[in-house]
């Protein structure tokens, strides 16, 4: 019997051992060694000694059991600290009485009086141990489930009750005896029942509801369950007599602490107060309580069949226990009463939603913008909402039964049936793609179509297109496109596009003998139709242009416009033997017709550069680049074109490094001013000087204004500079009428460009040098080019009416050479005529002198001051006092000359200068 109790133990360890976890083997096997040794223990050792080491084993068991509950409800809050704490101080109670009876029979060496201070201590871990269970949060949801776990309670401890009283309880109570005794005695049982009614309830419902708080219940359970067992266990033996320290049923209380102590010893493995409400219940937690009352029934038959008819006791509690299964009967059919009523209003409850959701799906199809079609694999219409209408001018019912592909043509139709093919044979069951489809009308309508497969779905058994109209998306689409590529205004080709093209053009022809070859156009003589006739007449320019310059090239070549007034022609085969002149020839010719403008007759020209691929490495870019700079080589040398070579770049990287040193020139003030005195033809003296801008330039030196003059035009800086020259020669002036004492009057003549005249400041600008340097507006005279008055019309007229009526003289210098005209010289206030020196240089080389005759009697007939420029000759000055020029100016009377020797010229040689 012993070895058997040993065997029983190893099993129970070994068990243990295998359920655990990994982590957590070291902690268990201790536990169950300890608990093994001490089984072995009581096995082999002598009843004398077994007494001692029972009583020890026991005390230690109980009271670690309680050490590790408290010590794990400090690492819990809640309904969990409770549970773990109440435990702890269970077995620390039950420990205590093991104590007290340690301490009679192993200290004392006496017998244990019954009752002693021990049973105090025993009795305090069953309400304890309860408490603990029943302050976990696994109350039923439910009234009905309240009530329910109340009956099923009742049941089980009625039943346990019967079974106990049967097989423990009334032989105790036949025995007789002292009445504290008794009730200490029935107290052990009782307290039992009550621990193994609530583990049972706390173990069904902690099922039922899917616990998983960290309890560790199949552990506490077990270890509670093995104490109540030894604990009746003992209450029989020692009714019976025959208890002593030391027996088997000691191994009993060891292995309930020995569980307790592991489960409050070993890792929490959930979340604290986390119980999964929905879980359903386990059909064995709803069989313990008839297995309860089975037991109960099986139990008390027994006991009539061996001795009749039962106590009173007995007898209440078979009937007690009968009125619970009643009761509990009629619970649950109230339940499942209120059950398969909750079930048909959930069932009435789905179906609505499935007929609302029916019908909410029949609006959106039936009101849908777009087209849900249903058809077969061949691609015959089974279904089509009624949209169709409004989509494609079809009733639904015209389109059912019909082909899908009738709408469309033929290379549409078998794209369509390809598609509608992959998506039946599962190789891919949703696909999207676009199509274009007839309307009822006869119109094509641009349509995305997702096709879904649901051949295979019974509610529909065919392939779903869903179809949306997106004819105006892809025409905006378009429109945008065009917008992006096109030039609005003409409807050229853009920069970006243009490029592209040329890309396109390399790529296809890789070999440099397979000409290409770009034109770059700038219109000249386009801001001035801008400013005079305004921006309506410039754009209708440049309709007209790109008009002709279609007409002037090839079917197959691109012209584009680049913005403003440039343009470009891309030749894809230009012949080998021709280098793009022609082209640009017939382009200037095309130009150069004039055109009428709202009655205004306007002409304009181009200058165009020519670039060709020179290598296979020449890109677009390059390309472009290089048709550029040939174009403002065409515009500088005034050849109307020029074909792109390499030493144009080379000029380029000269440009930018004089534009660089020029406006550090600017900064830094490198400029000079030199003067050239003007002479009266009749007296000799000096009546003026002609401001002239130099350039001292630190490495370079003196850098002449042929060079740097067109550049500061042409990047804006010749105003900064003008600016400076005007300020530097009025304050210069000004310091010679003090030097001499205002004895010799002087007229001070200063170039301005068209860009300063241009300027709406630039009045403003000049009467602040005046009134800086204190020079009077009439002894300053403004010379400018025939050209800014041609270019400029209406606005500069209203520009040099201002600075005529300060008092400042106007000039034009180089008069003759450009667009010499009586009209403007009426409409622009004008006082001075300068002769250019090529007319000049004729009366010593024997050419025609009729122009300069012409010149000099237009300016004696309209009251204008004559000057000649360029006399280099003593001959070329008399004939021109000759025929009445009134002023000369040349290398004859002197070369420029800085400030200081001029005011040496006025001060030493009041007399006229000569050669």
């Amino acid at each position: 019997m012993q070895a058997q109790v040993v065997a029983t133990v190893a099993d129970v360890v070994a068990m243990t051992m295998s359920s655990a976890a990994p982590g957590r083997r070291a902690t268990v096997l201790v536990v169950c060694a300890g608990l093994l040794l001490w089984a072995v223990a009581l096995v082999v050792v002598p009843a004398d000694v077994s007494v001692h080491v029972s009583n020890a084993g026991l005390t230690t068991a109980a009271l670690g059991a309680g050490a590790a509950g408290l010590v794990r409800a400090r690492r819990h809050t809640g309904p969990v600290r409770r549970y773990w704490f109440l435990l702890g101080a269970a077995s620390l109670s039950w420990g205590a009485g093991m104590a007290v009876w340690s301490t009679y029979e192993s200290v004392r060496g006496v017998e244990v009086p019954f009752p002693s201070l021990a049973d105090l201590g025993y009795l305090g871990l069953p309400p304890l141990a309860a408490a603990a269970l029943m302050a976990l949060p696994l109350r039923a949801p439910t009234f009905s489930g309240r009530v329910r776990t109340l009956l099923d309670g009742l049941m089980v401890a009625s039943s346990l009750l019967l079974c106990s009283w049967v097989l423990v309880l009334a032989p105790v109570v036949a025995a007789g005896g002292d009445p504290l005794g008794q009730v200490i005695s029935l107290a052990y049982p009782v307290g039992d029942l009550v621990l193994i009614t609530l583990v049972i309830y706390t173990w069904t419902r902690a099922r039922q509801r899917g616990c998983r708080l960290p309890i560790a219940l199949p552990l506490v359970g077990s270890g509670l369950v093995a104490f109540a067992v030894a604990d009746s266990g003992f209450t029989y033996l020692t009714s019976a007599g025959v208890y002593s320290s030391g027996s088997l049923i000691d191994i009993g209380w060891g292995a309930g602490f020995c569980l307790l102590f592991l489960a409050a010893a070993l890792p929490a493995g959930t979340d604290p107060e986390d119980v999964d409400e929905e879980a359903p219940a386990r059909p064995l937690g709803n069989l313990l309580p008839y297995a309860a009352v089975g037991l109960a029934v099986l139990t008390s038959t027994v006991e009539l069949l061996r001795h009749g008819n039962g106590d009173m006791f007995f007898s209440w509690t078979r009937t007690a226990l009968l009125v619970l299964l009643v009761l509990r009967q009629v619970l649950t059919l109230n339940e499942n009463h209120h059950l398969t009523r909750d079930l048909e209003r959930r069932v009435e409850e789905r179906t609505a939603e499935v007929r609302a959701s029916a019908e909410r799906f029949t609006a959106l199809v039936q009101h849908s913008t777009d087209l849900v079609t249903v058809v077969d694999r061949t691609g015959v219409v089974q279904y089509q909402s009624p949209s169709s209408r409004r989509v494609l001018g079809y009733e639904p019912e015209d389109l059912v039964g019909r082909d899908l592909t009738e709408l469309m043509d033929a290379a549409e139709a078998e794209a369509l049936l390809a598609v509608l093919a992959r998506s039946a044979g599962g190789a891919d069951r949703l696909q999207s793609f676009h199509s274009t489809w007839r309307n009822a009308g006869g119109g094509e309508r641009r349509m995305e179509i997702t096709v879904t497969d649901l051949l295979d779905d019974p509610a529909v058994g065919g392939l779903v297109l869903n179809t949306r109209d997106v004819t105006e998306r892809v025409e905006l689409e378009q429109q945008l496109t065009t917008q992006a590529f096109t030039d609005a205004l003409t409807g050229l080709p853009n920069r970006a596009l243009f490029k592209d093209r040329l890309q396109h053009a390399l790529s296809r022809r890789p070999s440099s003998r397979e000409r290409v070859a770009v034109y770059f156009l700038d219109l000249d003589g386009f801001k001035a139709v801008n400013d005079t006739l305004g921006h309506s007449a410039g754009d209708a320019l440049l309709e007209e242009v790109a008009v002709r310059l279609r007409e002037a090239v090839r079917p197959g070549d691109t012209v584009a416009r680049f913005g403003g007034d440039e343009f470009a022609v891309l030749v894809e085969d230009l012949p080998g033997d021709e280098d793009g002149t022609l082209l640009a020839g017939r382009i200037r010719e095309a130009l150069e017709v004039a055109v009428d403008l709202d009655g205004e007759e306007v002409h304009v020209s181009a200058s165009i550069g020519i670039a060709h691929r020179e290598d296979a490495g020449t890109d677009a870019e390059q390309l472009l680049r290089n048709a550029d700079l040939a174009m403002y080589q065409a515009k500088s040398g005034g050849s109307g074109w020029a074909v792109y070579a390499p030493e144009m770049h080379e000029g380029l990287v000269a440009r930018v490094r004089l534009e660089a040193d020029l406006r550090r020139a600017l900064a830094e003030e490198q400029f000079e001013v030199h003067y050239q005195p003007m002479v009266s033809m009749r007296s000799g003296a000096i009546t003026g000087v002609e401001a002239l801008v130099r350039w001292r330039h630190p490495e370079r030196g003196m850098v002449s204004p042929t060079e740097f003059i067109p550049l500061a035009e042409a990047t804006g800086m010749i105003r900064p500079l003008g600016l400076w020259v005007l300020r530097e020669a009025c304050r210069t002036a000004m310091g010679w009428h003090r030097e001499t004492g205002g004895s010799r009057p002087l007229k001070l003549s200063v170039n301005v460009s068209a860009r300063q005249l241009q300027h709406p400041e630039f009045p403003g600008e000049v009467a602040a040098v005046l009134a800086e340097s204190g020079l009077p507006a009439t002894s300053l005279t403004l010379e400018m080019t025939e050209s800014v008055l041609v270019d400029n019309g209406p606005a500069m007229l209203a520009t040099l009416g201002v600075l005529r009526e300060t008092g400042i003289r106007l000039a034009i210098d180089d008069f003759g050479t450009g667009y010499s005209s009586l009209s403007y010289l009426h409409r622009f206030p004008v006082d001075i005529l300068k002769i250019d020196k090529s007319f000049v240089e004729r009366l010593s080389t024997g050419g025609d002198t009729a122009l300069i005759s012409t010149i000099l009697r237009l300016g004696k007939t309209m009251h204008l001051e004559t000057v000649a420029e360029g006399i280099e000759h003593p001959q070329e000055m008399l004939l021109l006092r000759r025929q009445g020029c009134t002023t000369g100016q040349g290398y004859h009377f002197s070369r420029p000359v800085p400030a200081d020797q001029i005011l040496q010229m006025l001060v030493d040689a009041p007399v006229p200068v000569g050669g």
